[in-house]
């Protein structure tokens, strides 16, 4: 089973600005992913999005860049097996811009720490409205710490009506 990883780009930075590239197919730790959709989100400060994820046969592996601002990443592996419920954190931000592999069978979101961010993401597979499902980013169960006050939070109503996390995965991860 793939683990998240995050892969470090080189930056060429002058007094124009910055370079990196962003995506190389023939990167040997991405060589085994063939993503087919880019997408990108702008979120002012105190947006949390999340906990999501897609199953019944469409499944995604994501590959997330902050290319502006600062986000606090977050996954959850929902595979079944001894993490199941284990938390990762990231910092993504456009000082660093290091990306986050997140593999197949985690819920995946996001906090704005910075006055707005800009997140971009190449999926492994296309979005699909009817396989969609998560937990609510602010489950007791799960306590994350999104760096974010409660009075900064900014839910969508989608994300608001999201269940609690539970202890008994019901994700078909491909």
């Amino acid at each position: 089973m793939e683990q998240p990883f995050i892969i470090e780009p080189k930056v060429f930075k002058d007094s124009r600005g910055h370079f990196f590239e962003s995506y190389n197919k023939l990167n040997s730790k991405l060589v085994n992913f063939n993503f087919v959709q880019d997408n990108v989100s702008k979120s002012s400060y105190g947006t949390l999005r999340g906990l999501h994820i897609q199953n019944l046969g469409h499944t995604q592996s994501k590959l997330v860049t902050c290319l502006a601002g600062s986000i606090i990443d977050t996954i959850v592996d929902v595979r079944s097996g001894h993490d199941y419920g284990k938390i990762y954190q990231y910092e993504l931000n456009d000082k660093n811009f290091n990306q986050l592999l997140v593999p197949k069978g985690f819920v995946h979101g996001f906090s704005v720490i910075s006055d707005f961010a800009i997140v971009q993401y190449k999926c492994d597979e296309y979005y699909n409205k009817e396989s969609e499902q998560g937990f609510h980013p602010l489950s007791s169960e799960l306590d994350i710490d999104w760096n974010l006050s409660k009075d900064d939070i900014i839910l969508s109503d989608k994300d608001n009506m999201l269940p609690e996390f539970i202890h008994k995965t019901f994700f078909e991860i491909d």
